[in-house]
Formats: C-alpha cells, structure tokens, sequence
C-alpha cells in the first residue's frame, strides 16, 4: 500500500524542512526501539518514520515524491535507493546516538552499547542485509527541460544545474536543431545512484516554452502583424522581424482582408532532415488611435464612393 510520508511525520506538505525535522526528532524519539523494547507495532512505525524523513529532508527526494505520488515513488525507489546518501551521523547524533568512525554506529544511552554497519543498519531497520542487484530502470530519474523556441531554432548547448546525489552540479546537454516537445535526451551516468552504486542516466524531457510572438504549428511558426488600413487596402510593402532577429520586407497585395495569411517558405524551424518549415504572418489591421479632421473627409469621401 502506498505511503503517505507527510502523514506519517503528521506535517502538511507544504511543511518546512525545519518543521519537518522537528516531528521526525519527536516520533524517533517517542518510537525509538530502546524505550519500545518488545514492542513489534512501535518498531513498525520506526521503520515508518526513518523511511518517511529519509525522503522529505532531501529536497531532490521530496521533490520526486511530491512529482510522481508515493505508489509511483515507491515503484522507482528501493528501500536502500531511499536512504542512499542520508546523513546517519547528524541524524543519529541529534538523538543522542554516538557515530563511530569507520561506518559503524553505537547506540549509548546508558542502557546497552552495541555497534552495527550500514548492511546491519538495513538489517536492523528493515529486516533486509544487503543484497546483489541488476540495473533497472526503476532508479532512472527524469526532468522537464524547458527550452524556448530560439534554441529549437539554433540548438546548441544548454547548461543546467541539477541535484540527482542531493547536492547541485552543472551539466551541458546538447539540443539538436529542431527538438520536438516530447522529445527525451539522454545524458549518460548524470542520474542518481542505482542499488548497485553506479550512476543511472538523467534524461530530460523537452518542453518548448511559450513565445511572446510566434505559434509553433509542427515545424511552421505563425505569428500575428498589425499593418496599416492603407496598405492592406492599397498593397504595398511591410517590415516584419523573424525568430532569429532578422528584419525583411514583404509584399502586402492590395484589398487584402484582415485575418488573411501569408507565406514565408523557408524562415520556420529546422525538420532534421536539412529543411526548415515556414513562417505565416496573420495580418491584421492597424487602426489610428485618433483620426483627424482631414482623414475623416477622406474616409467619408471612400464611403460615398461605395467601399
């Protein structure tokens, strides 16, 4: 059954690490095995509690659960998966549990002493030693990468700050011109650590993020202009600015009608096969704020005239 781990500790999920840390000090204390001794159900809630602050004290981990929900979080993460990378020695010292060097642990408070190693620990806690695992996609970790249209169009390297061991690092992932929404990149042993040790890939998945101006329509990109009544009526020429910065003229055909397009074959974004699809202009008209007294003459005049 899946685990709510913010209902365990008894904190809201929008709890902060410090109140976080304060319940689990609590239970731990109230829960712990030398002041239950023979007590099976306070040795279960124990368990329950080291496992639930295991996850919520670590931002990437809390982060994880609150992304995927616990029956999911529980599928991709292992028992050993979860407490990897958890700091035994501040957490146990708080609770006035000694750390011995060496990775052993010795529990003194007044009543027994005893040592135990991280296998034992497991052993202790979970009922499990260690044990010998293949790799699984179970621990692969993914992110949203958001990527604006710009770098859809020019590619390149994009450099981010992630922390899949708990703590930040830099990575550069490369973006081929023309990543689609969806599309998942790879970035070898970047990931978390898998049950065996070794470093899982990180994969990122690609969200194209919106554009103040341009639509993207596949490898077309659509974008709205406003021109002058004269030059929709009279057809002329328009300045309009493309993705990349470029400033060029097109020809507006004259009695064009708002809400019209028109086509730019070629200025969309690249399709990975050498092509780039197109740009279309949506034009709309644009209308004088205020109109003076001549230009009103000469509009009444157009409407006598019949248009």
């Amino acid at each position: 059954m899946p685990k709510d781990y913010y209902k365990i500790l008894g904190v809201p999920r929008n709890a902060s690490q410090e109140e976080i840390k304060r319940a689990y000090r609590r239970l731990a204390l109230k829960y712990h095995p030398d002041r239950n001794r023979g007590n099976k159900e306070a040795e279960e809630k124990f368990k329950e509690i080291n496992e639930a602050y295991a996850v919520l004290s670590d931002p990437e981990k809390r982060r994880q659960y609150d992304l995927f929900g616990s029956a999911e979080f529980e599928r991709r993460f292992s028992q050993e998966d979860i407490f990897r990378g958890f700091n035994f020695e501040s957490i146990f010292r708080d609770l006035g549990i000694d750390f011995d060097l060496g990775g052993f642990f010795r529990f003194g408070e007044g009543s027994r002493d005893f040592t135990l190693n991280l296998g034992d620990l497991f052993s202790h806690l979970f009922g499990t030693g260690p044990r010998t695992y293949q790799a699984s996609k179970e621990t692969e970790m993914e992110l949203e990468l958001p990527v604006s249209l710009e770098e859809v169009l020019q590619g390149g390297e994009k450099v981010l700050m992630v922390a899949p061991l708990g703590r930040p690092e830099k990575v550069k992932v490369h973006l081929p011109p023309g990543v689609k929404e969806g599309q998942r990149l790879r970035l070898r042993a970047k990931g978390p650590l898998g049950p065996d040790g070794r470093r899982r890939d990180l994969f990122l998945r690609v969200k194209i993020e919106p554009h103040p101006r341009f639509r993207r329509e596949g490898n077309d990109l659509e974008t709205t202009v406003k021109v002058p009544l004269t030059t929709l009526l009279l057809g002329g020429e328009h300045e309009v600015e493309t993705l990349e910065g470029k400033r060029i003229k097109v020809k507006i055909p004259p009695a064009t009608a708002p809400g019209a397009r028109l086509r730019l074959r070629g200025l969309g974004l690249p399709s990975g096969n050498g092509t780039r699809g197109d740009l279309y202009l949506r034009l709309e008209a644009l209308l004088p704020k205020k109109l003076t007294s001549k230009q009103k003459e000469l509009l009444k005049a157009l409407k006598e005239a019949g248009l």
